[in-house]
């Protein structure tokens, strides 16, 4: 009689460990405004936050959401003329070559020196929010991207040209599905980075979105606001990052499946 190995269920140290790293500031917090070692005005209790976040829900949700849109449009340009930008580098040297010292550049300009200028250019509408949030995200799906179409085995390449596989299928059967954990990695980073580019839009000239409320209550001292903002601001990337992880799992079990099984134990 064989025995059947047992399994249990999977362990996870890394999320137990940010669980409790995300409990540890708010307890530190709790601690500091209990013991009023600072100014209410400096640091607001957590149930002076929660008040804001309670009795000014509509108002945050309101000015959320615009800057939820801002960013989420600036996301998805980013990824679209980020991946065709890849593709087109990838099977061009020279293009390559002329493209990526101008993405250097973009990159490396302060975006909080160049966003007077969109202001100026575009007006004070959505656009130059949007703008920003692009430039911010794009890099890191452009270089993800390139790296994830260059990482494909060179004999698998070479397999596909002798069978007489044309270059669009090539593409698409084997360097495409072969680039998608390095782009994911890419947009994980990019999500997170799009949000910066749409409250610099609005601290530079907006009348709405997250970026104008964190203005306006730094302004009048309302710590309390300037908190609720600064949480409604996290809880939006964390929630589009768990999106994107999400889409990885769905899209590629096999690369998360892998990825996690380092963080688990099986008898």
């Amino acid at each position: 009689m064989t025995s059947r190995p047992c399994s249990r269920r999977p362990h996870h140290p890394a999320g137990d460990a940010r669980e409790v790293g995300v409990l540890a500031c708010f307890a530190l917090w709790w601690v500091i405004a209990a013991a009023e070692l600072v100014e209410p005005y400096i640091v607001p209790s957590p149930g002076a936050t929660l008040d804001v976040l309670t009795g000014k829900a509509g108002y945050l949700w309101q000015h959320s959401w615009v800057t939820t849109y801002e960013r989420l449009l600036g996301f998805v340009i980013a990824v679209a003329v980020g991946v065709f930008s890849a593709v087109v580098m990838v099977y061009s040297s020279t293009v390559e070559r002329t493209l990526y010292l101008i993405l250097l550049f973009a990159q490396v300009v302060p975006k909080i020196a160049i966003a007077p200028l969109f202001v100026v250019w575009l007006g004070f509408g959505i656009a130059p929010k949007i703008l920003i949030a692009v430039l911010i995200a794009f890099f890191p799906v452009v270089i993800s991207m390139v790296t994830g179409l260059k990482a494909v085995d060179p004999e698998m390449l070479q397999l596909s040209a002798t069978m007489g596989a044309k270059p669009w299928q090539t593409f698409l059967k084997i360097r495409f599905p072969a680039s998608l954990p390095h782009l994911f990695s890419g947009l994980k980073v990019a999500v997170t980075l799009a949000v910066t580019g749409a409250v610099v839009g609005e601290f530079v000239g907006a009348n709405e979105g997250l970026g104008y409320v964190i203005l306006q209550a730094n302004g009048n001292l309302d710590t309390p606001m300037l908190f609720a903002g600064l949480l409604v601001m996290s809880l939006i990337g964390v929630v589009l990052f768990v999106v994107v992880e999400i889409a990885e799992k769905l899209l590629l079990p096999w690369h998360a499946s892998r990825r996690e099984s380092s963080a688990t134990t099986t008898y």
